[in-house]
C-alpha cells in the first residue's frame, strides 16, 4: 500500500511540475508576441510635424527649439547596405536594404564614414536621388 501511495504522489507532483511548466511557457509566448507586436507597430508608425507656415520672426524664435534636432539619423554603410541609426548611433531605425554598389564612388566614401540627417524625409529624398 505504501508503494502505491509513493507512485501516487510521485505522479502528482510531476504532474502539477508540467502543468507549472505549461503555463509559464504559455505567458512566456503572449509576452513575446506582444512585445514583437509592439515593436512592428513602434518601427510602423512615424511621427509627422503637422505644423502650419509661420512668418520669418516666428521662424526665427523657433530655431533654438531646432537646434539640437539638426543631427538627429545618422545614414551609414554596414554590411554593403545602408542602415539609418537614431542620434546615439547605437540604435537601428530603418533597415534600408539599399547596397551600397548603388551609388557613385564618392558617395559611397561619404556613406561609409556616415552622413547625419535632421529628418526621415531627408533620409528619403537623398537615398530616392540615387536609387531612382
Amino acid at each position: 500500500m505504501k508503494k502505491y501511495r509513493f507512485c501516487l504522489l510521485l505522479f502528482l507532483i510531476v504532474s502539477l511540475v508540467c502543468i507549472a511548466v505549461g503555463y509559464g511557457a504559455r505567458k512566456y509566448s503572449e509576452r513575446q508576441k506582444e512585445s514583437q507586436e509592439n515593436e512592428i507597430m513602434s518601427s510602423e508608425t512615424a511621427v509627422e510635424n503637422h505644423l502650419a507656415e509661420s512668418s520669418s520672426e516666428e521662424e526665427s524664435e523657433a530655431e533654438p527649439a531646432n537646434q539640437e534636432s539638426i543631427n538627429k539619423y545618422y545614414l551609414v554603410c554596414e554590411d554593403n547596405f545602408l542602415l539609418v541609426f537614431c542620434k546615439d548611433k547605437s540604435t537601428v531605425c530603418l533597415y534600408t536594404h539599399v547596397p551600397i554598389t548603388d551609388f557613385p564612388e564618392d558617395e559611397q566614401a561619404r556613406l561609409r564614414a556616415g552622413i547625419w540627417f535632421s529628418s526621415m524625409m531627408d533620409i528619403f529624398s537623398y537615398l530616392e536621388s540615387y536609387t531612382s
